[in-house]
């Protein structure tokens, strides 16, 4: 019979709509549905949004409906007076805000909103100045749209500011504005800002300070015109639906120093409020490569330089007089390795003395030093690293973190004027906390393997006043969720005893051969073996009857200077040893199957997966490596050449180190993912090492994520890695 080929054609494109819907839908991972109760916002704890007030004896927290900010008693928890409210202000108004920041006396509030990133950690906004007293709320700036950094004098009167690069000075009793700086020029000079190298590696958005007499501002100068730019592309994505580059995609430009190559020139100035005249604070020669720090010590004439050379093993502190430019070290801190970041970043300086870290004798330590440069006290126990130094209180004790008892544990300790030394937190997880002004109280947040996050106002010798967050609704909803994690010791070829963990599947048999996972991330000074809680995606695949195995080897944190600096200038090396007898140790498990053994990594992770991928002794079934750095010779200045010096003084350790140079020896499947928008492992890294493979034929998996960063965070991608990670071990290890 012959059918009339006109009805054929109209039955087939009337299923055409049901057979692609029905596609689509086949073709959702269920996994990314339930893989979103293992990422945030869904596991992220509640914390109190308090600020400590400058009395250290309340404390401002704000209200449920986000439009007030209440003062409350730090002793009884009685609310006090209203210090802001959105909906009660004069001459401005305004429909919410973001964030605030008190004045040192409290009697002003900067609120924000409408912020908007520039990298990582720096973001500029709309600021507002509230006055507590009048309730007048104005701009901070009618000539700047939009400000970033925001420092308020110490009398509270005037804010310094950044905008296009500038520091602005706001006289706030007489509503006027001052230029502090007129030279700033976009790629080429920046003031009181930092660049994205120091904000990236050194922490840092701002290095503006004020003198304790209000009449002087300090700044850093930033001439970054040498720096070579770097260029992304910028594409609409469904995430982030830009109609400007819908058909052309658009271009991020900004400066970035890779390894070896030229930096931006940082020098230190002052400003006279009253002359309105500027003068160069100068260093000795040399001394001030890199100025990760400046702050005032109690006195207008002790400006506190903190500067480091390239090699970053030579830490030297100077005190400065604004006025008369005349400098002086007192402070001198070498390394046969590199320095840490946390000795800058934690150094603290009081009205008699200064507070600053060290490794000389082998562990992270904290010592207080006059301002001469004699050393006056050792704060912090022999062999066990300080990692946080909170302040001291009007009797003289000393407040810090720890990696005690265990690596694995933080805890706070107080340290009296007759040295005794107490645990002011428990002793058993992980313990971090925010003081009050004088070390009166603390806002302590503590949690274990065992015990989601909990918030209490405590006294400064650790007495408990009041939970403020006990996160019992997230301890409900994740009691299914969470899989049980056993700590364990093993020791490497060279005899280290390594620390880790292992995760098991639900409803775990002795009796069965499960594929194992080994988790990682290796960079220098990191912990991921940690008496913490959290909920992650190793819980999930644990669900899905995988065991995850951690293991923090050399180079990682908590462990003290000999095994951090392990694997200086030779990257990859150890960090591969290691993660190869972690892997065989978890092979010879009675429930492991040693054929079905598989890595990942992110980011210094992600490049030591593929570092491990192509061993010689390779014992991977698969791997996976997420926005992988492939060779340091791509990477920043300051982070690579911390461990790898630069590639002209270290080439061997660069070509030792790559895993660019490795890939042709990759020796299991490979899946390789990351986000087109990352400006801290540019996408080079991915396409540079895939492209080595195709050359030779070598065929290897690829996940891009449109117009995602670094963290690939926003419009569930997390969820999504998650589960592309699992659906490409499950085709390879089960």
């Amino acid at each position: 019979m012959k059918v009339n080929a006109k009805y054929i054609s109209a039955a087939l494109l009337a299923l055409v709509p049901q057979f692609f819907y029905g596609a689509i839908g086949a073709m959702r991972d269920r996994n990314v549905s339930e893989l979103t109760q293992y990422t945030a916002p869904a596991t992220t704890p509640a914390a109190p949004q308090i600020s400590f007030m400058p009395d250290g004896k309340s404390y401002v927290e704000r209200s449920a409906d986000g439009k007030k900010l209440v003062i409350k008693d730090i002793a009884t928890g009685k609310e006090g007076e209203t210090l802001f409210d959105v909906t009660h202000t004069r001459e401005t108004t305004l429909p919410d805000f973001e964030g605030f920041i008190l004045s040192p006396d409290a009697s002003k509030v900067l609120v924000w909103r409408e912020s908007e990133k520039v990298y990582r950690r720096s973001s500029t906004a709309c600021y507002y100045v509230y006055e507590v007293r009048s309730r007048l709320l104005k701009p901070l700036s009618t000539e700047h749209g939009r400000q970033r950094d925001p420092l308020f004098s110490p009398d509270s009167r005037m804010v310094a500011f950044v905008a296009d690069g500038n520091i602005y000075a706001a006289k706030l009793d007489y509503g006027t504005e001052v230029a502090v700086t007129t030279d700033a020029e976009a790629g080429k000079v920046i003031n009181g800002a930092t660049d994205w190298t120091y904000e990236e590696e050194f922490g840092v958005t701002s290095l503006m300070t004020w003198a304790p007499d209000n009449l002087t501002l300090c700044y850093v100068r930033t001439d970054e015109s040498e720096v070579p730019m770097y260029t992304l592309p910028i594409y609409s994505s469904a995430c982030s639906p830009e109609e400007q580059y819908e058909l052309y995609p658009g271009v991020l430009s900004y400066k970035y120093p890779v390894a070896g190559k030229t930096n931006s020139t940082v020098t230190v100035h002052s400003y006279d409020v009253e002359t309105r005249k500027t003068k160069q604070v100068e260093l000795p020669s040399g001394a001030g490569y890199y100025i990760p720090r400046i702050e005032y010590g109690p006195e207008a004439s002790m400006l506190m330089v903190s500067t480091l050379n390239r090699d970053q093993n030579r830490y030297e502190v100077f005190r400065a007089n604004p006025k008369s430019t005349v400098t002086k070290s007192v402070y001198t801190d070498i390394s046969k390795a590199w320095i840490e970041e946390m000795v800058y970043s934690t150094i603290s300086f009081g009205a008699n003395s200064f507070v600053v870290a060290s490794a000389a004798d082998g562990y992270t330590r904290f010592y207080e030093y006059s301002y001469s440069g004699s050393k006056l006290a050792e704060i912090s126990q022999p062999g066990v690293d300080a990692l946080e130094y909170y302040g001291a209180d009007a009797l003289g004790n000393h407040y810090y973190q720890a990696a005690a008892p265990t690596p694995m544990d933080r805890t706070i300790y107080r340290l009296d004027r007759k040295g005794v030394r107490t645990a002011v937190s428990p002793e058993s997880g992980a313990s971090s906390a925010v003081f009050a002004p004088g070390c009166t109280a603390m806002l302590l947040n503590h949690s274990s393997v065992g015990k989601v996050p909990v918030y209490s106002l405590n006294k400064a010798d650790g007495k408990e006043i009041r939970v403020l967050e006990d996160n019992a609704a997230l301890a409900s909803k994740c009691a299914g969720l969470v899989a049980e994690k056993e700590f364990f010791k093993m020791r490497n070829d060279n005899g280290d005893e390594l620390n880790g963990y292992i995760v098991k599947p639900r409803n775990f048999s002795a009796s069965k051969r499960y594929p194992v996972i080994m988790s990682q991330y290796s960079g220098p000074g990191s912990q991921q073996v940690l008496n913490r809680w959290s909920l992650d995606w190793e819980d999930y695949f644990a669900s899905k009857g995988y065991v995850v195995v951690c293991v923090d080897g050399r180079g990682t944190g908590g462990r003290g200077a000999a095994f951090r600096t392990a694997v200086y200038k030779n990257l990859g090396h150890y960090e591969t040893l290691d993660q190869i007898a972690a892997a065989r140790y978890a092979a010879s498990l009675p429930y492991a199957d040693a054929s079905c053994i598989g890595i990942y990594g992110w980011s210094f992770g992600g490049y030591e997966a593929l570092m491990c991928a192509s061993a010689d002794d390779c014992p991977y079934a698969a791997a996976v490596a997420v926005a992988p750095v492939t060779d340091w010779r791509f990477y920043d200045t300051v982070y690579t050449e911390r461990f790898m010096l630069t590639p002209q003084q270290n080439e061997r350790g660069y070509n030792d180190s790559s895993a660019l140079g490795r890939a042709l020896h990759l020796a299991c499947p490979l899946l390789m993912m990351y986000g087109t928008a990352d400006d801290n492992v540019h996408p080079a890294n991915t396409l540079s090492y895939v492209s080595r493979l195709q050359n030779a034929g070598i065929l290897c998996d690829m996940f891009v994520f449109p117009q995602m960063n670094h963290s690939i965070n926003g419009c569930n991608a997390r969820a999504v890695v998650w589960a592309r990670m699992l659906s490409f071990f499950d085709s390879k290890l089960k």
